[in-house]
């Protein structure tokens, strides 16, 4: 239970469409919309997880017409976000918008986030450690990782809200717009890369 745990905080605390994006809201929009974006995320993730636990997002990402629209809507959309955080400007920005995103922007990406599935087909089809009850072993692991999803989520809100709050150079914020938007075409390249492999 403990490698589960680990192995949870290592893959959900590592950049990618969902923590970065919350962290932008959080430094465009601040706490309140923020945290209904984040809702939004959290019930996207859910989704995800109950995708992935019933074997659904096997079979829908079995078909491979679907799996590659769905690749390509992802990779595009990605892409799309990494260039307005890589050109946001002079300010930080994570993601830039003119009216915050809500719940249902929040469940829409996570519901194309090639990160979301990978983590946590990752996660329930591995890190055993009930195998003689395997409800009991899937009802904990929904559990701990929400428990460990949540604070990190709120923090990376905090760190966009703080950043937003910061008085910096242009120059760092900058440096900081590129560290991200690298960031989120890393995800795409790994997700490309990880579609290759099975293809083969």
């Amino acid at each position: 239970m403990l490698t589960f745990a680990v192995a949870v905080i290592l893959l959900i605390i590592t950049p990618g469409p969902g923590v970065l994006s919350i962290a932008g809201v959080g430094a465009a929009y601040g706490w309140r919309d923020g945290l209904r974006y984040g809702a939004g995320l959290f019930v996207g993730s859910n989704l995800v997880v109950a995708a992935v636990i019933t074997g659904l997002a096997a079979v829908v990402l079995s078909a491979p017409t679907v799996r590659v629209v769905l690749m390509v809507a992802s990779v595009a959309y990605l892409l799309y976000l990494a260039s307005r955080v890589a050109f946001a400007g002079s300010r930080i920005a994570f993601i830039e918008a003119k009216s915050a995103p809500g719940i249902r922007a929040g469940i829409l990406l996570q519901a194309i986030n090639p990160k979301a599935y990978a983590v946590n087909t990752s996660l329930f089809t591995g890190f055993g450690f009930a195998p003689g009850d395997l409800v009991f072993e899937t009802v904990t692991k929904v559990i701990i990782l929400n428990v460990i999803w949540l604070p990190i989520h709120l923090g990376w809100l905090w760190a966009g809200v703080t950043l937003h709050r910061l008085n910096l150079s242009y120059r760092t914020q900058r440096m900081i717009n590129y560290g991200m938007a690298a960031a989120m075409v890393a995800v795409v390249v790994l997700a490309l890369l990880s579609t290759a492999m099975e293809a083969q």
